[in-house]
């Protein structure tokens, strides 16, 4: 495997390659698996028993409908079936609401999910990035968030809870005050997928006061928490009108017989899942102590099944994920392809006891030189503290933030380039162009968090965070130019009420579907941002029974 490592690596369109390609190039038998978030206790040995004597019929005959499957999922999270819709993986749903629910632009901290910051610029969406700073660990700031999204005129916000890659936590009562603060935008979505491996919070979840409010959806995830990645189900949370018009595009057989086995099965098996997020969570404290006590290696506070590592200085994360791979047989991952972060950051799924001292053993060997290929961490210890690799896509998160090639072109044209359009006026201190009509949010009454437009009261000045600053790299590579949308006829057009915006002055934002294509509101393309040329608490013994199944907000969490 050692000659194929970077080719298997590079020719994968996802951040890493599948356990069945890793599996063909070795001797048989897939690494240690510390990259995919999958809880590794559930389902039990006699679990997987049961379904291995039932796979003929399970892969041979039809699912029931998915509206059956999902009935039985609510009846065992006591959620009403009107205001949940199932999908084939998170990934489908995320689809269907960037398809359906997503107009114009769409706001997201970084770094985090993939697919929230790649799906949306795929149908041309303008993508507004909130760059979260590593010198504060990484934590989001919703009231700065929520000033940043008024500031760029954003109408769909995306919070991750807990964050991936980092793990970092926001407590409930936070999360429903920036919802009620952004009743005013199109949608407000909430990605709860490795909430349920959080102890932070009794109750940490928002579904129920989601399910009241006519914006908000929550995500959440059943393959990480069942540790089943590979049967791809989720499921989201809304107003029966919100899930309802997702459910009526999904397929009436979205969900396969594996996904319909393990729902039916799992009422019978509520202690062991409680027994096994306990685990987690305490294997996640003796992962981060163990991982802590290497020499200049950084790790963050997590609330997810997994632990977001800085690599010391002069370390490159490509070199110690393929060494680690080939060397000691042990999968990572390495997250310089997520914008916001870089090459020194890994992730790390946490692991049974036994699998983490392999782990700590090979990160001594490959970062300090105890194997015979020497030490990946140069001595002194010197380097650059950020990754080449990432640098351009940094740059355009931390200079444009959506405004695509007219940022870039106002660029070279102040550095003595080609001239090209002026930029609009950035705000002070962040390096983040915004639009030239834009005013400051209205904050609520005592600071808080900006209120809906409707109730703002006259603008302030915006304190908005301050951007990633990165090393440029000498050749960057250069986007294409897309053509500039043309507007709409005017019989295409409708006025927006008033209230849909947060300052009178302020101009809305152009209404109608964005043409094919096209980015909206000089918005860049996935292509043009990656630098291409278009390519809670309860006992241990969990929950005895179907009646006592932990509903959707968290209650009966093992601590």
């Amino acid at each position: 495997m050692a000659g194929n490592v970077t080719s298997l690596f590079r020719s994968t369109a996802a951040h890493s390659p599948s356990m069945a390609a890793l599996t063909r190039e070795g001797d048989g038998a897939g690494p240690v698996d510390f990259c995919i978030p999958c809880n590794p206790y559930f389902p039990t040995p006699a679990m997987f028993e049961e379904m291995a004597a039932r796979l003929r019929d399970i892969i041979t005959y039809y699912p029931s409908s998915a509206d059956t499957i999902t009935a039985e999922l609510c009846s065992l999270l006591r959620l009403p079936p009107q205001c949940v819709a199932m999908g084939n993986g998170s990934t489908e749903l995320i689809t269907w609401i960037d398809h359906l629910l997503v107009r114009e632009s769409l706001a997201v901290p970084v770094p985090t999910f993939g697919r929230w910051t790649d799906q949306p610029m795929e149908t041309g969406k303008r993508v507004d990035m909130f760059p979260l700073q590593e010198s504060g660990g990484f934590a989001l700031d919703l009231a700065q968030y929520a000033e940043f999204v008024r500031a760029r005129g954003t109408r769909v916000a995306v919070i991750c809870n807990p964050n991936n890659p980092d793990g970092g936590f926001l407590h409930k009562h936070a999360v429903v005050q920036f919802m009620d603060a952004m009743a005013d935008l199109d949608l407000v979505v909430v990605d709860e997928s490795f909430l349920e491996f959080a102890d932070a919070e009794a109750e940490p979840s928002v579904v129920q006061e989601a399910m009241l409010r006519p914006n908000v959806i929550v995500l959440r995830s059943l393959g990480k928490n069942f540790g089943l990645h590979g049967i791809r189900f989720g499921y989201l949370v809304a107003n029966p009108a919100l899930a309802g018009r997702i459910r009526s595009m999904l397929p009436k057989w979205n969900l396969n017989s594996f996904a319909e086995h393990v729902v039916f099965m799992l009422k019978e098996h509520g202690a062991e899942y409680a027994q096994s997020l306990h685990q987690v969570r305490r294997d996640r404290m003796d992962m981060s102590g163990q991982l802590s006590s290497l020499p200049g290696l950084t790790v963050y506070p997590s609330q997810g099944n997994f632990l977001f590592v800085r690599l010391p200085v002069g370390a490159e994360g490509t070199v110690v994920r393929d060494r680690m791979l080939t060397e000691h047989r042990i999968l990572v991952r390495e997250c310089g392809n997520k914008i916001g972060s870089s090459s020194r950051f890994l992730r790390l799924v946490v692991r049974p006891q036994v699998d983490v001292r392999r782990l700590v053993s090979g990160l001594e060997q490959v970062l300090y030189g105890t194997s015979r290929r020497g030490a990946a961490v140069p001595e002194p210890a010197t380097g650059a503290g950020y990754s080449s690799g990432t640098a351009a896509v940094d740059r355009l998160v931390s200079q444009t933030n959506g405004a695509g090639v007219r940022g870039l072109a106002a660029q070279a044209a102040g550095a003595g380039g080609v001239p090209g359009p002026a930029a609009a006026p950035a705000a002070v201190g962040t390096g983040v162009p915004l639009p030239a009509a834009a005013s400051a949010p209205a904050v609520g009454a005592g600071g808080g968090m900006p209120m809906p437009a409707a109730a703002s009261t006259g603008p302030v000045p915006v304190p908005m965070p301050e951007p990633v600053t990165v090393p440029v790299p000498q050749s960057l590579p250069q986007p294409v130019p897309e053509p500039v949308p043309q507007p709409l006829a005017p019989a295409a057009q409708a006025p927006m009420p008033a209230a849909a915006f947060p300052a009178p002055d302020r101009m809305p934002p152009p209404v109608g579907p964005t043409p094919p294509g096209v980015p909206a509101r000089g918005g860049l393309t996935a292509a043009q941002v990656r630098g291409t040329d278009g390519l809670s608490t309860a006992p241990a013994t969990g929950w005895p029974g179907p009646q006592n199944w932990p509903n959707a907000a968290g209650m009966g969490q093992a601590g």
